[in-house]
């Protein structure tokens, strides 16, 4: 038996800034992404927010400065804290957070994902 492949899970994704979930870890959803562009600055109050980029560079702008991650890189933001992921190219990442957690956070709006499994 074989596991997932997340190559073959990102090939099905063709929305940007559209979380697709791949597993869920007790109450966490794993969740692959496509981001491009510049995504809605906001926060997650009850939560902390799991980043790890798969190919590309993502930026996260926050308050404090900007962190930026290439492949194979992580970063947490920790709840409460305001930030704006943005990617200048087509990037890949993984996202882990609880499964009730909105992507745009307190933001809202268009970029608002519904919960989907790939």
């Amino acid at each position: 038996m074989r596991g997932d492949n997340l190559r073959e899970k990102l090939a099905h994704i063709v929305e940007h800034w559209s979380p697709q979930t791949v597993a869920t870890v007790n109450d966490y959803d794993v969740r692959l992404a496509k981001v491009h562009g510049e995504f809605v600055r906001h926060t997650h109050q009850d939560s902390d927010e799991f980043f790890l980029v798969l190919d590309g560079e993502l930026t996260i702008r926050m308050d404090a400065g900007d962190v930026v991650l290439g492949p194979g890189e992580i970063y947490v933001v920790p709840r409460g804290t305001p930030h704006q992921p943005s990617a200048a190219t087509e990037t890949s990442i993984m996202l882990v957070e609880p499964r009730e957690v909105v992507n745009t956070g307190d933001a809202g709006g268009e970029l608002t994902a519904i919960r989907d499994d790939i």
